[in-house]
């Protein structure tokens, strides 16, 4: 090392050596009891991996609902075929039983709204699927609801549970590499499956039906930093069969902080999702050819550490958002999943889309609707 460099101050490169990792609460937690009863309505697609958590935690899921009465009771024959669950196709005769204290409610935010009300004004306790909805002030209104009726409302925002990105949001909230200052996700995949679903009408089908739960996930590791400023951009690639754009990428600036975030759902070959978190204390990482299958990487001044996780985000992550439901209601306290927490993450989410479809910076909480849904 020069003089020079000692000038500038520049450190010596020391290799770190192998430690053991954290012992952190990642995984989901339960409720002490196991008392409150569970309605789910709608049962297309992604009913799937929340009757699979459910049924692995011994949730008591009492009904099920959808307008198509073949679809509600394929899956109580799947996954609760010995449980007294009834099936309907009218969601007010779910909220007129007493005997309903949650309802998950499945269907897109447009066709949603309308139950998330009518539960609330019935006073079920709700989870709602994400994105939670496409209009802010609606957002608060529903909010608001809640708190008028004393129920607690929460939004499906299934990531945070993701045994990756809950460990490494464990380990920020325990300071282990100080504070946060460049957080940093890339992801590449193969999205086109989306082109024989239903998901292919949305025009941002990436940056906002996808990318919602990076917003979220982002917000969680900045903890009670709120983003200033967000710059987007999507473009089409030249080989997908998707029709909305999927290519996307934001940066987002906190104060003494910034954060990037790219998508390639148009990569066919050699997938990899990533993500980055650097401190004033340390790193900490994860990646791994998809989002199920993960490798976290913690460094700090004592050496690296890399903890053997158990799960997966589907269905853990689903497992993770009703626990912490019903954990709140046992508890009577605000979820840390609440809706209105969850209007922060759609905020930046809105600001994402609007700058990218405007080609400029937005301020979150300043687009108070969803860009290209119609309501």
């Amino acid at each position: 090392m020069s003089d020079d460099d000692e000038d500038y101050g520049l450190a010596e490169i020391v290799d770190l050596e192998e430690t053991d990792a954290p012992d952190l609460p990642y995984r989901p937690s339960d409720p002490e009891t196991d008392d409150l009863a569970i309605a789910m309505v709608g049962m297309g697609g992604i009913s799937e991996q929340h009757c699979r958590a459910y049924a692995d935690a011994g949730y008591d899921v009492v009904a099920m609902c959808s307008r198509s009465r073949e679809d509600a009771v394929d899956r109580r024959e799947e996954f609760y075929p010995d449980a007294d669950v009834a099936v309907y196709t009218d969601y007010t005769e779910v909220l007129d039983r007493d005997d309903v204290d949650v309802v998950d409610l499945l269907p897109h935010p447009v066709d949603r709204e309308p139950l998330v009300e009518a539960a609330l004004e019935a006073g079920k306790h709700v989870l709602s699927q994400k994105p939670f909805v496409v209009d802010l002030d609606f957002g608060e209104r529903m909010v608001d609801l809640a708190d008028d009726r004393g129920v607690k409302l929460a939004v499906n925002q299934n990531g945070r549970w993701a045994p990756h990105w809950s460990y490494m949001r464990a380990a920020l909230d325990r300071g282990l590499i100080g504070r946060p200052h460049g957080v940093h996700f890339t992801v590449d995949w193969d999205h086109n499956w989306i082109a024989e679903t239903e998901i292919d009408e949305i025009e941002h089908a990436v940056l906002y039906d996808f990318a919602v739960h990076w917003f979220d996930v982002l917000r969680c590791f900045f903890a009670d930093r709120e983003p200033q400023r967000v710059y987007a951009s999507y473009e089409r690639s030249p080989s997908q069969r998707a029709d909305p754009p999927l290519l996307g990428g934001a940066l987002v600036e906190f104060d003494e902080a910034q954060a990037t975030l790219s998508f390639d759902a148009d990569t066919k070959l050699g997938p990899e999702d990533r993500t980055y978190v650097a401190g004033t204390r340390g790193t900490i990482e994860s990646e791994g050819p998809d989002l199920e299958e993960q490798t976290v990487t913690l460094y700090t001044e004592d050496g690296y550490a890399t903890p053997d996780l158990e799960g997966a985000w589907f269905p853990d992550g689903f497992h993770g958002a009703m626990a912490e439901l019903l954990s709140a209601v046992e508890a009577d306290r605000d979820p840390y999943n609440s809706a209105r927490d969850n209007l922060h993450t759609l905020e930046l989410c809105y600001a994402a889309v609007a700058s990218a479809e405007d080609n400029e910076p937005k301020i979150p909480g300043e687009v108070r609707r969803m860009r290209g849904i119609d309501r």
